[in-house]
């Protein structure tokens, strides 16, 4: 239902399977996309509340991805959770640790999370951009402006480093965004581009980050 393809290799006696290509269906055929970060975020509403760009890696490619969340008051004694592009479980395990963490209650909200284009995000750097998310819907408030996130949420509530910090941030970078919030050990990766870099250990430091 999106006019985005991608093209993986998976068995390649030659050569990587890491590479991934990007295409757009138009009526002449096949195009290929040659900014996809650009052509994800060309819709986002700024300064929207339930909003966050992530930086991902597809194969060898880094890509900045919005995720977008709406929580809204449940009218049953079960709250609704729905996850489209992101992983169902591991959707979960980030609300109750928001909830055990970071004193969200979350308990009487339904909860929908989207990847905005129709990309699929399994990898988890995605998790703290998943929690400010939420946390900004939940909120009502928009995240810092310019800012993108990356970093894995552990059950305690700290935040992991995750690989190709260089080429995130790089990304993020070009794409003339001003705020990275990520795990202590991306520090180095802004020293070399115009990116201002704010570190937090913990998954409450990055919500008090995310909203000064």
């Amino acid at each position: 239902y999106h006019s985005l393809r991608l093209l993986r290799a998976v068995k390649n006696r030659f050569g990587s399977t890491h590479e991934v290509g990007l295409f757009e269906m138009t009526s002449q055929g096949m195009r290929e996309v040659g900014d996809p970060s650009e052509m994800f975020l060309s819709q986002r509403p700024e300064g929207a509340a339930g909003s966050c760009v992530v930086a991902c890696m597809e194969g060898n490619r880094p890509l900045l991805l919005e995720i977008q969340s709406l929580v809204t008051p449940s009218a049953f004694p079960n709250p609704r959770r729905l996850a489209t592009g992101v992983d169902f479980n591991r959707s979960l395990l980030l609300m109750a640790i928001l909830e055990k963490r970071a004193g969200l209650n979350l308990g009487r909200y339904d909860i929908y999370l989207n990847v905005a284009g129709g990309m699929e995000v399994r990898e988890p750097a995605a998790d703290l951009g998943i929690c400010l998310a939420i946390a900004s819907s939940l909120k009502d408030r928009p995240l810092r402006p310019s800012t993108v996130v990356m970093g894995e949420v552990g059950l305690a509530g700290e935040l992991r480093a995750i690989p190709h910090w260089e080429r995130r941030v790089e990304e993020a970078a070009r794409l003339g965004f001003r705020w990275c919030i990520c795990p202590p050990s991306g520090r180095s990766s802004g020293e070399r581009v115009s990116l201002g870099i704010l570190t937090a250990g913990t998954l409450r430091e990055a919500l008090d980050m995310a909203f000064s």
